[in-house]
């Protein structure tokens, strides 16, 4: 049986740190130091995440689907989830985030963070549609 529980607790930190994000523009107390901040926790928490849930994936091919050999990287692991129709989006937004962890792997600011920022909320939802798929259980 695999151990979801480290993806659940980082896309539930995910979901709460993107949606203080979401609301930080409408807080005048903070300073722009402390806007930024957030953005790049949230990024922090992205890369997390991310990381958790593709390595869970290949778990789940491996160890649930059966498929014999399965790549040890997220876009291989991606495009057969894809190909078992285990995502709820299709591969090339699976790929777009894969796109945007490698991205902000070293800059959190500027354009490479602001892409992330802007596909965060596409990709809590797809996470938590796939992490619903490998547990068969309700989010939350």
């Amino acid at each position: 049986m695999i151990d979801h529980d480290k993806l659940k607790k980082s896309l539930q930190h995910l979901e709460v740190q993107y949606a203080n994000h979401q609301q930080a523009q409408q807080r005048p107390e903070l300073t722009e130091i402390d806007r930024e901040a957030i953005a790049e926790s949230v990024i922090q928490r992205f890369e997390t995440c991310y990381d958790a849930l593709w390595k869970d994936l290949k778990r789940y091919l491996v160890e649930v689907m059966g498929l014999p050999e399965v790549p040890n990287s997220p876009k291989p692991i991606l495009r057969l989830a894809g190909q078992n129709d285990l995502l709820s989006s299709p591969v090339e937004q699976w790929l777009k985030y894969a796109d945007s962890r490698i991205g902000t792997s070293h800059d959190y600011s500027g354009d490479k963070a602001a892409q992330a920022l802007a596909i965060m909320g596409a990709f809590i939802t797809d996470a938590i549609n796939l992490y619903r798929t490998m547990t068969g259980t309700p989010w939350k």
